[in-house]
Order: structure tokens, then C-alpha cells, then sequence
């Protein structure tokens, strides 16, 4: 119990006090900067970070398991939410509502909030495993399915190949390959540790970030509907295939890593995709907020059901 609370402390002063910094500093400065320091973590930080935590991750193993097990969450999530929806039908769901309801429900936020978590509980060793889950997993999910779901429940504004060329023209995947590539290489010890340094700065730059956005989220409406979505993609799925997991044989480290990353709130890519298909936009910020607060609450819970240091 003792270990649990000191691997709790841990994460929650980095996560509670960047996040705080973040959501402090949206309040006062112009709304430009997030915009502009998020451009920087996608185009240089969390590239950056990728390739850092790369070098020194152990790439042995089942680890092709993660992007078999997120896409596994994805489809459970969307196939909850879809017959949650088809069992209420009393509510006369308007069709952006069954929209949102479904992305909230099937991806979440395994980079900008999953990787930081890893990191602080289990390590850099394994961090591989939250990467090929996000990367292969989280990301085709999100602007793969994700869009061919938002333009048939949605109205579009923006070209459906405008979305799946952010996700071929992602600078993190880029920086994935890159990182797979340089895994092996003799770099010069000066260039791993000034990589591995700039890969941690960026990741709590990356919760400042989360916390300025959180700031700008207005509505917190529609608690109700997002509260089921929710229930979906941070409690039932990750208990439901951290189970089967468990049972096919994956212990320790490799498994929490994959039932955090199910376990996430839903990720900032979902309210994009909202925006650009006019889905529910006040459902989607209200379960990116209420989410965000759940995982607080969760992460003790998880902890003490999959141990990591369960052998």
C-alpha cells in the first residue's frame, strides 16, 4: 500500500501542479498563446520527446500486443456507445449527439496525458508500449474511424481527406519511425542525454498545455451523456480487456501501461473532428472536462486491481 501512495505522490505532484500551471496561465494570457505553444509540442516537442524516450526503450517482446489491444478498446468503446444508444431510444438522440457520444467513448488521450502518466509510474523502459498503442492504435483510430464516423452522423465543413492528411503528415509519426530507426545507433552520449532531457521538458510542457486548453472550455453542460460515454471509455473497457489480458498471461508493467492508455479521457483530437463535422460540440467539451477530473479519481483504482509490480 506503502508503494502505491509513494507511485501516487509522484504522479499526481507533476500532473496536479503542471496541469494547475497551465489551466492558471490560460486565464491570463491572450488566447493566441495556447494555439501557438501548441503548434511548437506538435511540430517540435512531442517529436522531440518521441525519439528521446525511443533510445533507451525496450523494444523485446509481445509489444506489437499494444496497437492489437487499442484497437480492440476503440471498436468495444464505439460497439458500447452504439448500443447504449440503440437501448435509448426513448431520448430521440439527434444525430450530431450520436456522433460525439460515440468518438467520446472510443478514443482517448494516450500521448499529451497517456505518455506523462507511463512515464511517472512505470518508467521510460517500457514507454514503447504506450507509443505503438498511441501511434498505431490512437491515432489511426481517431482520424481513420473516427472521421469515416463523424461525416456519416455529421454535417461536414472540411474535406474528410483534409483530416486523414493530418494524420499521414503527422510530425509524431514521422519522429516514431525516425525513433525506431535511431533505436540501435551509437549516438554520442552528449546527444542521448540532451535528447532524453528535452524529451522530459517537453512532456511537462505538454501538461501545461492540457491544463491552458482545459481553461478554455466553457461549457459543462450535458454532464449526464457524458457521464455514460465516459463510464464506457475509462471504466468498463479498460476492466473489461485488462481482464482478458490478464488471463491470456500479460502481467506487470506491459499491462497497466495498456489499461491506463484505455483508461484516458478523451482525447483533444475528438473535439477537432466535432468542430469539423458540426457534431455535438458542448458533448464533447463537457466529457473532455468531466473526463479529465475522473482520472484522478480512477488512477488509484487502477493501480490497486493491476499492480505493476505484479509478476
Amino acid at each position: 500500500m506503502l508503494s502505491l501512495e509513494i507511485s501516487l505522490f509522484k504522479l499526481y505532484l507533476p500532473l496536479v501542479g503542471w496541469v494547475g500551471l497551465g489551466w492558471l496561465l490560460g486565464y491570463g494570457l491572450p488566447k493566441r498563446i495556447p494555439n501557438l505553444f501548441g503548434k511548437f509540442l506538435y511540430w517540435v516537442g512531442v517529436p522531440v520527446s518521441v525519439i528521446g524516450f525511443l533510445l533507451g526503450a525496450d523494444l523485446s517482446g509481445p509489444i506489437w500486443l499494444a496497437p492489437l489491444v487499442a484497437w480492440a478498446a476503440i471498436l468495444l468503446g464505439a460497439g458500447l456507445a452504439y448500443g447504449w444508444m440503440r437501448w435509448q431510444l426513448s431520448l430521440a438522440w439527434r444525430r450530431p449527439t450520436q456522433g460525439s457520444f460515440v468518438l467520446s467513448s472510443m478514443v482517448g488521450n494516450t500521448g499529451y496525458l497517456g505518455y506523462p502518466i507511463v512515464l511517472a509510474l512505470v518508467g521510460s523502459q517500457y514507454f514503447a508500449w504506450a507509443l505503438f498503442y498511441d501511434m498505431l492504435g490512437t491515432m489511426l483510430g481517431a482520424y481513420g474511424l473516427g472521421v469515416v464516423l463523424a461525416s456519416h452522423y455529421g454535417d461536414s465543413t472540411e474535406s474528410r481527406w483534409k483530416l486523414l492528411q493530418a494524420m499521414v503528415y503527422n510530425p509524431t509519426l514521422a519522429s516514431f519511425l525516425a525513433g525506431l530507426w535511431l533505436h540501435d545507433a551509437a549516438l554520442p552520449p552528449l546527444l542521448q542525454t540532451g535528447l532524453k532531457a528535452a524529451a522530459w521538458g517537453c512532456i511537462s510542457l505538454s501538461l501545461v498545455l492540457i491544463g491552458m486548453r482545459l481553461s478554455q472550455l466553457t461549457s459543462l453542460r450535458s454532464v449526464k451523456l457524458a457521464s455514460v460515454s465516459l463510464g464506457i471509455k475509462m471504466l468498463v473497457v479498460p476492466l473489461v480487456l485488462g481482464g482478458l489480458v490478464t488471463l491470456l498471461g500479460m502481467t506487470g508493467a506491459p499491462r497497466i501501461i495498456l489499461v491506463l492508455q484505455m483508461a484516458m479521457p478523451p482525447a483533444f483530437a475528438t473535439l477537432v473532428i466535432t468542430e469539423a463535422y458540426n457534431l455535438d460540440r458542448e458533448l464533447a467539451v463537457t466529457s473532455l472536462a468531466l473526463g479529465s477530473l475522473s482520472l484522478l479519481a480512477l488512477l488509484p483504482f487502477w493501480l490497486w486491481l493491476f499492480p505493476v509490480g505484479a509478476t
